[in-house]
């Protein structure tokens, strides 16, 4: 049998396009595979804070004793961060079985990369016989290969500018094809408390029981506490989230939301949230490393994202100098990262991606000219390069930012410098940059 990175190299050949949007296909090998959950599914979608929720929802399900499945997407060392059974990474052998089954059923149907690695994860949670899915969206909602299942519950978190070569131009496209995954008497929990009128709009088409963040579920943030208010009454006295910056309170609240949608088949206790809120993680996600100086790894690669980063920084205390290690992928709104976080970084270390469609360092610094950007720069030729550069240029009570891209933050966090206790990748299955990267 194939190992997982034999397999991994073989399902990205498999179709003449990284992304190729559209039910049919999967739809078609899940009837041959014969896979229906016997459980509740939560589907999430959004722009941005899509991972930030989906880790939220299984810790809180896990401290409830349920098991759990959660499929997310991409991954930034390996490829098994993409498929968690009981907040386990699934095993090399396992996913390879998985693809096993899913080559099998698939005939000669074409599958993208993103189709296979949907299919085969939940050919591991039917086998496992789990309590509960939650699944993430890889690109949109409409035509995402998880929409070809019916969502318990839909989340969106939230709805800007990303991705519109294939969701459309304006933010009112991208909420229609977002707002895909509603289903017909099923709630629909958008955390955006200002989506596009598509959003109502859908949920008006499809007969979702829409519950609107400001409106009919929110929270009040205090400094040591935070309460959260919905449907179902107030939970007081909430410590913040283990995860960091002010958003978080915006992810917590959907998360509870869902879960109370779902309390007569999945009851949580209140014990189960706060315990689930203060152990919750996730990479790369405003993640602060340990020493001097300090070192922040955040995945922001849209406008919405950088200037959520640049909150939080200011949240995060004075340091004389903020180092930036950016790498960022062409296809991207690149002038619009550096607008949101100009005013925070007073050293640039620009990175060039590889890959068709990474940006150039020198491409990255004609876009912090033209934004009329005076922080003075250096140009290197990948991100673990700028990285090293930055750590010999800071001094320990500085602070160094790692942004722009999935692939900026994954290839830091493989350079020796940030992982030297790491035990090292048994293979090589850090994100390419396909479409499907962000």
């Amino acid at each position: 049998m194939r190992s997982l990175p034999e397999w991994l190299a073989f399902i990205e050949r498999q179709h003449p396009k990284a992304i190729a949007l559209g039910l049919e296909r999967v739809r078609e090998v899940l009837g041959r595979l014969r896979i229906a959950p016997a459980c509740p599914v939560l589907i999430i979608g959004g722009t941005n804070g899509k991972g930030s929720t989906c880790a939220m929802l299984e810790s809180i399900l896990r401290c409830a004793g349920y098991r759990t499945g959660l499929y997310t997407s991409p991954h930034l060392v390996r490829y098994n961060e993409r498929v968690r059974i009981d907040a386990r990474e699934a095993s090399d052998e396992s996913l390879a079985e998985a693809f096993v089954a899913v080559e099998q059923a698939r005939g000669d149907t074409p599958l993208t990369y993103f189709e296979y690695g949907t299919l085969a994860a939940a050919w591991l949670f039917a086998r496992e016989a789990l309590d509960v899915w939650v699944l993430e969206v890889g690109l949109g909602g409409r035509l995402d290969a998880v929409n070809a299942f019916d969502p318990d519950c839909a989340v969106l978190t939230s709805i800007d500018m990303d991705h519109m070569e294939y969701l459309g131009p304006t933010r009112e496209h991208i909420g229609r094809e977002k707002a895909g995954i509603f289903r017909a008497d099923r709630p629909a929990v958008v955390a955006d408390a200002k989506p596009p009128q598509s959003v109502f709009d859908a949920a008006t088409a499809t007969g979702a029981r829409l519950l609107l963040g400001g409106r009919d579920f929110g929270f009040v943030a205090a400094p040591e506490q935070w309460v959260y208010w919905g449907p179902q009454g107030k939970r007081p006295a909430l410590a913040y989230p283990a995860l960091r910056g002010p958003i978080q309170l915006v992810n917590a609240a959907a998360s509870i939301t869902a879960l109370d949608t779902l309390r007569d088949r999945l009851p949580v206790a209140m014990q189960d949230i706060r315990r689930g809120l203060a152990e919750v993680e996730v990479a790369g996600r405003f993640q602060v490393l340990p020493g001097r100086p300090s070192v922040i790894l955040d995945v922001a690669h849209n406008p919405q994202a950088a200037r959520n980063l640049a909150a939080n920084l200011a949240d995060s205390g004075f340091a004389p100098e903020t180092h930036a290690v950016f790498g960022a992928l062409r296809d991207k709104d690149i002038a619009g990262i550096v607008r949101a976080l100009s005013g925070r970084i007073t050293r640039w270390h620009l990175a060039t991606l590889s890959g068709p469609r990474g940006t150039s360092a020198a491409d990255l610094a004609a876009i912090l000219a033209s934004e009329g950007v005076k922080a003075p720069f250096d140009l290197h030729e990948s991100p673990p390069q700028a990285f090293e550069q930055a750590r010999k240029q800071a001094g320990e009570a500085d602070k160094i930012v790692v942004f722009g891209s999935f692939l900026t933050v994954a290839e830091v966090m493989q350079s020796a410098a940030v992982h030297r206790a790491a035990r090292p990748a048994v293979h090589p299955t850090m994100p390419q940059a396909t479409p499907g990267n962000r």
